[in-house]
């Protein structure tokens, strides 16, 4: 995993038990909210039929954000390694799911949410628990991917043949992973990275480096044949207190990147296959297919790899179910070893990555770009003219010779008939004049001051004769 969250300046707060805070007093407002809707229903159902229909979309619309906040409870509860409660959650959301919401038991379903809610590990030894398991996981630092696993993913990749490929990390690290990838395959490589000194690192492994963060670099549109997309799995809510995940904000904003019919590799914890995540990638990418990670590196960072290729955004929804279920069985989602080989080629056609620049200017690049560009050299280098005995065409008029004395061109010695030395310069001159103003009478009323500064051009020459100054 490559480092680029935003670092908090005050104490880092855990955004899992951020949202479980939430939760918390959440789901036991909806829970309330179902119970009122419900007899709403009970007291207009023989009275207003119409005040009843809306009272029970009212219900239904209840239970719907119920249902989603205990999936969302479901899914921070793994993150936070709270399994059992996280398997609770599930349970309650499938069996809300499936209540009869005309039913007039609503007691052991008040009970068994509001039951539920108390557990939420958000106070006392338990959160004290929690929170350091979660900040020992995260610690908000670089975790490269495993080279182990980045085998077993390029398996599944078939490079085509007489093409360079474009590889693009949005967050790169170090390169490691980018330049495994790329190794043998003809690529040409283009990390971003957010640390200066992994930044200065990556540069020796990779084509190209953008320093700064990858939201603030320009990158050329549809100009990548491979996505390689490992962002951090920030745990923490970001310094301006925002509840934004970089899990999902970095698949949004690089995917524009990403030729049609390229692969995307991203990888995330299984836990972060939330619907909105799941969402982008069934509308934006086909022949999707989810693996995780061997044994010890699932164990560590429970992480998974997404493959899929690029298709124009569908204008209808997709299904995004199947990809969601995932992420509360994770036992059932295939090792990386079932990947099949060559399940996903790469397009066969070269592509122009016209832009790539970093947020930050990178000295580095420029001068190895210098290095292999000829236009410096070029640029200084001295012409035939510029080394030449230059002559004019026709005679100087007085005001050229002027203004080529006093730019300086014809310093120096001047060989002829009489060699002499000569040198141009300009100096000003400052005159005053006085203007007398009288009446008619002959009354002296004013004195008016004039001050006119003139540029003067003076030539001074050397002789065998003696010394001259000519202006």
């Amino acid at each position: 995993m490559s480092g680029q969250p935003d670092a908090p300046q005050t104490e880092p707060r855990s955004y899992a038990l951020e949202g479980l805070r939430g939760l918390q007093s959440e789901v036991p407002q909806l829970t309330q909210a179902m119970v009122l809707c419900r007899a709403r229903v009970e007291r207009h159902r023989n009275t207003d039929l119409a005040a009843a229909r809306d009272d029970y979309n009212d219900l239904q619309s209840a239970r719907k954000q119920l249902a989603a906040a205990l999936g969302e409870a479901q899914l921070l509860l793994m993150e936070a390694e709270e399994y059992q409660l996280a398997a609770n959650a599930g349970q309650l959301k499938e069996g809300l799911l499936g209540f009869n919401l005309l039913s007039n038991t609503y007691r052991p379903v008040y009970d068994a949410l509001n039951g539920f809610a108390a557990q939420i590990p958000v106070d006392g030894p338990t959160n004290a628990r929690v929170v350091g398991r979660l900040m020992n996981n995260i610690k908000l630092g670089y975790y490269p991917t495993d080279p182990e696993n980045i085998e077993l993913i390029l398996r599944g990749i078939q490079f085509p043949e007489g093409v360079t490929t474009n590889l693009l990390d949005p967050c790169c690290g170090c390169g490691k992973a980018l330049r495994q990838i790329a190794e043998g395959n003809n690529c040409y490589t283009y990390g971003v990275e957010l640390d200066n000194a992994r930044a200065d690192e990556a540069q020796t492994r990779l084509h190209r480096v953008g320093f700064g963060s990858f939201f603030f670099n320009q990158v050329s549109a549809n100009a990548f044949h491979l996505l390689f997309l490992n962002p951090p799995y920030l745990s923490v809510l970001n310094e301006s207190g925002g509840r934004a995940r970089h899990e999902k904000r970095f698949l949004i904003e690089s995917l524009g990147a990403l030729a049609m019919g390229g692969l995307l590799m991203y990888v995330i914890p299984y836990y972060r296959l939330t619907p909105d995540i799941c969402r982008v990638l069934a509308d934006n990418f086909e022949n999707l297919g989810l693996w995780r990670f061997t044994d010890a590196e699932f164990k560590k960072f429970k992480q998974v790899a997404i493959l899929g290729t690029r298709k124009r955004r569908d204008t209808e929804p997709q299904d995004t179910r199947w990809l969601e279920w995932f992420a509360a069985h994770p036992d059932s989602i295939p090792c990386l070893t079932e990947l099949p080989e060559g399940r996903y080629p790469l397009p066969d056609r070269p592509l122009e990555v016209k832009t790539f620049r970093g947020e930050k200017f990178n000295e580095k690049e420029l001068e190895r770009q210098l290095s292999r560009s000829d236009s410096f050299q070029r640029m200084m280098a001295r012409s035939e003219l510029d080394g030449g005995v230059k002559r004019p065409l026709l005679p100087l008029s007085i005001s050229q010779i002027g203004l080529i004395g006093g730019s300086g061109m014809i310093n120096g010695l001047i060989e002829c008939d009489t060699p002499h030395v000569i040198k141009g310069r300009i100096v000003k001159v400052t005159r005053n004049e006085t203007e007398e103003h009288c009446s008619a009478s002959g009354k002296h009323l004013s004195t008016e001051l004039h001050e006119t500064i003139t540029n003067k051009m003076i030539f001074n020459i050397l002789t065998p004769n003696g010394f001259r100054a000519l202006t």
